[in-house]
């Protein structure tokens, strides 16, 4: 069951369609995209911590994060943890969070080398996270994310880093606010461990993407941050006498998102 799990996940990379990877915050939310036919769920780490009234990015959100994925190891889909830099610098302590995610059920998990403070983590400490994980962990999918571009700087230490984080162990490397076609085209092409990038509504479509090399597009918090947005929008078209669409699932269709699978 252990491997079974990791090998379809590690499948959908293969394709020549990427997977398209929408970003949930918790079980209704993940199960609502599993049952639109979605075949792999992430989690959003900004989504998690914004619903517990928490900062992201600040490793303030390991119980949150563990809690979601046993919530979500109730369900039938496939889903991987956004679980910023493993909440911690030691790398033994990475992989004992990375074990508890796959007991609850976890596919993969998405490990980051960004800071709060805006600073890249040492590339070797980052390779050393990743090695720990899959040398206790070997089922997990482990997808090691650089934030060179994302944090705006290092951006010329971006293939060196993946290169690292593929030796030590990456099943997948991911370089999210990366849109420009020539610099994916550039990447691709030196990788053995499929791309991941963010999806940019400006910036490549999926098949676009496709055939510059990408093996999987994320969501991130968009899903997320769209939900609330529209939740405003309704309240305050309720409040200022405006009509509102009927976009929102019926009472009994949530309710039903929570039944377990």
């Amino acid at each position: 069951m252990t491997h079974q799990r990791f090998d379809h996940f590690a499948r959908l990379h293969r394709r020549a369609a990427p997977l398209l990877l929408p970003n949930a915050w918790d079980y209704a939310s993940a199960a609502a995209l599993a049952e639109q036919g979605f075949e792999a769920i992430g989690t959003t780490s900004l989504g998690v911590a914004a619903a517990a009234g928490l900062p992201d990015g600040a490793a303030a959100t390991a119980d949150a994060t563990g809690a979601l994925a046993r919530r979500l190891g109730r369900g039938s889909f496939l889903f991987t943890v956004d679980a910023e830099g493993g909440f911690s610098d030691d790398a033994q302590e990475v992989a004992g969070l990375a074990r508890t995610l796959y007991e609850a059920g976890a596919a993969g998990i998405n490990l980051e080398d960004g800071r709060a403070d805006g600073t890249l983590a040492p590339m070797e400490l980052h390779a050393a996270k990743v090695a720990a994980v899959k040398a206790a962990v070997p089922g997990l999918f482990v997808n090691a994310r650089t934030d060179t571009y994302w944090l705006g700087r290092g951006k010329e230490e971006t293939a060196t880093r993946l290169a690292a984080y593929e030796q030590a162990g990456a099943d997948g490397v991911f370089v999210p606010g990366l849109s420009d076609p020539d610099g994916i085209a550039a990447l691709t092409a030196g990788l053995a461990a499929p791309l991941n990038v963010l999806y940019s509504p400006t910036g490549p479509t999926l098949p676009e993407l496709a055939a510059l090399g990408v093996r999987r597009v994320s969501l991130g918090s968009l899903l997320y941050r769209t939900a609330l947005g529209a939740a405003v929008a309704a309240a305050t078209a309720i409040r200022d006498g405006r009509a509102i669409g009927r976009t929102a699932p019926s009472y009994a269709e949530v309710q039903r998102l929570g039944e377990s699978d």
